[in-house]
């Protein structure tokens, strides 16, 4: 294999790293920058707290985590406890975007019977970052 080869091996290899993280932010200020890139201008955390606490067909986020965020949670069907939701009692939790999608995914389709929209996700995040 030659220097030419191998540089061009080299350069696909960074660049598809480059593409498998692009939607992987480290912490959930990143994750918004995410979201800001796909279309959201602003966010609000008071529409973050009113999805958190609202109930569709007698479910909520606090079904499970608790009405407050920084509270450890308890799961509904398995007992099992979920750690705090809040940036500032769990950094840890948002330092993952695709777990952060993930929970999203399965969260929101649990809770409200659907997908969040991309601007519900953005509210909700802003809004347990303030926690």
């Amino acid at each position: 294999m030659n220097r030419f080869e191998k540089a061009r091996y080299l350069i696909t290899g960074i660049l598809l790293v480059c593409a498998i993280n692009s939607g992987s932010a480290a912490n959930p200020v990143d994750h918004l920058r995410v979201y800001r890139q796909q279309g959201i201008s602003e966010t609000d955390r008071d529409r973050g707290r009113q999805l958190w606490n609202s109930v569709v067909d007698g479910r909520s986020c606090t079904s499970c985590h608790g009405r407050s965020p920084g509270d450890v949670g308890k799961h509904a069907k398995t007992g099992k406890p979920i750690q705090p939701m809040a940036l500032s009692v769990n950094p840890e939790r948002y330092q993952d975007g695709n777990k952060i999608e993930k929970w999203f995914l399965r969260n929101c389709k649990w809770t409200l019977g659907r997908q969040c929209s991309l601007q519900e996700k953005a509210d909700l995040l802003t809004w347990l970052s303030s926690q």
